[in-house]
């Protein structure tokens, strides 16, 4: 059973980096910029799941504007 768990995990891993190899600039900095503002959220709310989405938000807007 390890086995399989490990074949799927690898798999899984690789079709979603797979995905993103033609992601434009804009899109890769709104990724970016989610992740940044979830942690960023997180922190200052105290693992608010409130405050880690308003962060992935306002972050991923972030990220948006400044990958023009």
């Amino acid at each position: 059973m390890k086995i399989f768990t490990k074949i799927v995990l690898i798999s899984t891993v690789a079709v979603t980096l797979s995905a993103c190899g033609n992601l434009s600039t804009r899109d890769k900095s709104t990724i970016v910029g989610a992740g940044i503002g979830a942690v960023a959220g997180s922190v200052l709310s105290d693992g608010s799941g409130w405050g880690t989405v308003g962060g992935a938000a306002l972050g991923g807007v972030i990220g948006n504007q400044v990958g023009k």
